[in-house]
């Protein structure tokens, strides 16, 4: 039997008590980070905004084997938060698509939680009508009873294990707007325990063919950017559930398969984002560090492709640099990228790894 079985579903219980401690932790936790980042200035906030909404959606998208292209969704969020960036690249409707999604939750957190709101973030997850090679309902709550019931399974076949076993697709219009009338009025729950609830509540649920997880972290993006009272993000719940991912699910299956208490989950969840708001410092370090470098950048006399690869290093892009990669972003010789290195090396920016290797990888100079 599943939690949405039982007769008291969904009257969720929990031990206030047992959370209290760690749910203080991540309120002055939460307080600190917004003081700290209110003393930015503008364009750092923008930065730290940019580099945390990209992180959250390529993260949720891996939780669910997707990879997605840094590039193009960074470019995506700058387009339509109005943030310029170097070297914005075209983007493909998959990536508007969840981009938008996640702009709507967090940017308009006040909004309430519709019907037609969710079909709209279902359908730009899906543009094209399919998970993969599979046709799907598409802006719809599931509603194919022949493919009742819905179940998550793992393993090959003959050798499946059923995790969980979702509602009925008959029960789905009543239970959906059971969990919206709670999302819209509910006032009187703390707001980051409210978070944990509609997050397990949606998934719960499973409404849509696919596309749960996704939403349902959304839902709860939206519900922290209440708590935070503000739609700039500087921390990435999704990145950490994506590093903890298998505790995610281990949590999720215990907790859907149990009984309506749901103290060990909140607890997870509040661990979880304890853990999301320490990691903000990282990001924190990223933007001011580049901050640094590109002031330099504007007191000196540096060329566009160095000006663009720059950009690229401080945001991490994957492995090492090197000519034959900067002349390959940059679009130029290996010549002119070797000249532009030496020149950041003359500047005293970057210097050879001494670590070496088959070829000259570059970093940054201690005290960047």
């Amino acid at each position: 039997m599943y939690i949405h079985q039982l007769k008291q579903w969904p009257n969720f219980t929990w031990d206030a008590s047992n959370l209290a401690l760690l749910l203080s932790e991540v309120h002055l936790r939460q307080g600190k980070l917004l003081g700290q980042m209110e003393k930015l200035g503008f364009d750092l906030q923008n930065e730290a905004v940019l580099q945390t909404l990209t992180k959250d959606v390529i993260k949720t998208s891996e939780i669910e084997g997707e990879k997605l292209d840094n590039d193009q969704v960074k470019s995506s969020i700058a387009r339509r938060l109005g943030i310029e960036i170097g070297g914005s690249i075209p983007s493909d409707r998959d990536v508007d698509g969840i981009v938008e999604m996640m702009l709507d939750a967090t940017q308009n957190y006040n909004a309430e939680l519709t019907t037609d709101r969710l079909f709209g973030w279902h359908s730009s997850l899906f543009p094209a009508g399919r998970s993969g090679m599979v046709k799907i309902v598409v802006g719809r709550w599931r509603e194919n009873e022949k493919n009742d019931p819905m179940q998550v399974i793992s393993g090959a076949m003959g050798k499946e294990k059923v995790h969980y076993q979702a509602p009925d697709s008959v029960l789905l219009a009543n239970e959906m707007q059971q969990f919206m009338d709670w999302f819209n009025n509910e006032m009187s729950l703390d707001p980051i325990i409210k978070a944990g609830i509609a997050h397990l509540w949606f998934l719960t649920i499973h409404p849509f063919d696919d596309g749960n997880g996704r939403i349902s972290r959304a839902i709860a993006d939206m519900q922290l950017a209440r708590a935070d009272q503000t739609a700039r993000r500087f921390y990435s719940m999704s990145a950490q559930i994506r590093l903890e991912r298998k505790k995610y699910y281990d949590i999720l299956e215990k907790t859907q398969s149990g009984n309506l208490d749901i103290t060990l989950w909140l607890s997870w969840f509040l661990n979880c984002l304890n853990s999301a708001i320490d990691a903000t410092a990282i990001t924190l370090n990223s933007v001011m560090l580049k901050s640094k470098i590109l002031g330099k950048v504007e007191a000196d006399t540096f060329n566009e492709r160095q000006k663009l690869m720059l950009g690229k290093f401080l945001d991490g892009f994957e492995g090492k640099l090197t000519s034959s990669k900067w002349a390959k972003i940059a679009k130029c010789s290996q010549d002119t990228a070797a000249r532009d290195i030496q020149d950041l090396v003359n500047k005293g920016i970057l210097v050879k790894d001494l670590a070496g290797g088959r070829s000259t990888n570059y970093i940054l100079v201690d005290g960047y």
